[in-house]
């Protein structure tokens, strides 16, 4: 008896298994079926969980990855009202964030090799942060472009200018 307890303890307190937990109940809520893995990464100080999920794996990315954010957001937000301190959680499906990066640092150079050909500013409309994020960042290591957001809320976009 006392063994069972003292697991329940462990496991209240740690939050890769409280992640882990949380992820499966919500998936079966989803009515998906899908297997999950949880682990630590100590380079971007995050809790990764990785969805395998075999012929529903659309389906849990979603329409531009918009679900796979979602469970992301809301497996986060789960995770802080049981733990009580925010942790950065990073949800991946069938390496989509991967590719997903490859894809916005093609656009990002792209749009910059046409900002300095034409001269003028390029605009990136219907980003989300985090795309916007990425191709700053990625950009950043480009002394001949400049990056800047401009707009409010969901009108926000990026202009990529020639220096």
């Amino acid at each position: 008896m006392a063994n069972k307890v003292t697991k329940k303890v462990e496991q209240k307190s740690d939050p890769l298994a409280i992640t882990e937990d949380l992820t499966s109940k919500l998936l079966d809520l989803m009515g998906t079926k899908t297997s999950i893995s949880v682990k630590k990464d100590e380079e971007s100080d995050a809790i990764l969980i990785n969805i395998e999920g075999g012929e529903e794996t659309g389906l849990i990315i979603g329409n531009r990855g918009m679900t796979l954010i979602a469970i992301q957001t809301v497996v986060g937000m789960m995770l802080k009202k049981k733990i009580g301190e925010w942790k950065r959680v990073i949800v991946d499906v069938a390496d989509w964030r991967m590719k997903e990066e490859e894809r916005l640092k093609r656009l990002a150079e792209q749009t910059a090799d046409r900002a300095k050909q034409t001269g003028q500013p390029q605009h990136l409309y219907n980003l989300s942060p985090s795309q916007r994020r990425t191709i700053h960042l990625y950009l950043a290591g480009d002394a001949s472009v400049a990056t800047t957001s401009l707009g409010e809320g969901r009108d926000r976009y990026l202009v990529i200018t020639p220096k």
